[in-house]
């Protein structure tokens, strides 16, 4: 698939980070996706992580819930979805049961444990399924992920200078969110905070 990076990246700055922001504040943890449509890279839905209303609607599952309430049906196989974090065991499974058949990432399960503090993709992986250090099938019958940072690194110097700057931006606010979530989490009643 030919990804236009620079359109994903600023969907995760200006559109979900946003939304994100806004329920972070409601004590929930800081992970979203996007859904948008693979011809044209439109946004179809956005999702945030609502772990405080249900402790399965993470942001990606979130994120197909909007997706199948919209009247119009679209066809999953006909969208790109992006995920703030690499998706937990739930949400892979979410993505795979609702047919889409790609999926791109920002942060790994490694910066979701030692930048945000919130490890348990990894002990799931690990514990549930003896998935050791996050390393399931990356391409598979269902899908194919992608890495938007890998994906950058695959660009002309200049586009990857570019995007790194707009990078840099996207670590502070999700370091800056990830300070408010982890200061206000003992004030929520999400099982795996």
């Amino acid at each position: 698939m030919n990804l236009k990076i620079e359109i994903i990246i600023d969907k995760i700055l200006f559109d979900l980070i946003p939304k994100t922001e806004k329920n972070v504040k409601k004590g929930n943890k800081i992970f979203g996706g996007i859904i948008l449509n693979k011809k044209n890279y439109s946004t179809i839905v956005i999702g945030v992580n609502n772990e405080i209303k249900n402790p399965l609607f993470h942001g990606e599952i979130s994120t197909i819930n909007n997706f199948f309430k919209m009247k119009k049906y679209i066809n999953p196989k006909d969208c790109i979805f992006i995920s703030s974090h690499e998706p937990c065991s739930l949400c892979l499974s979410g993505i795979t049961w609702s047919g889409f058949t790609n999926f791109i990432y920002l942060y790994p399960y490694e910066d979701t444990k030692s930048e945000f503090n919130i490890p348990h993709d990894l002990k799931i992986l690990d514990q549930v399924f003896k998935v050791k250090n996050g390393k399931y099938n990356k391409s598979n019958h269902y899908w194919k992920s992608y890495s938007i940072i890998r994906e950058i690194s695959k660009l002309s110097k200049n586009k990857q200078n570019l995007l790194n700057e707009k990078i840099s931006i996207i670590n502070q606010k999700y370091k800056d969110l990830s300070i408010l979530y982890q200061k206000n989490k003992k004030n929520n009643k999400i099982p795996l905070n």
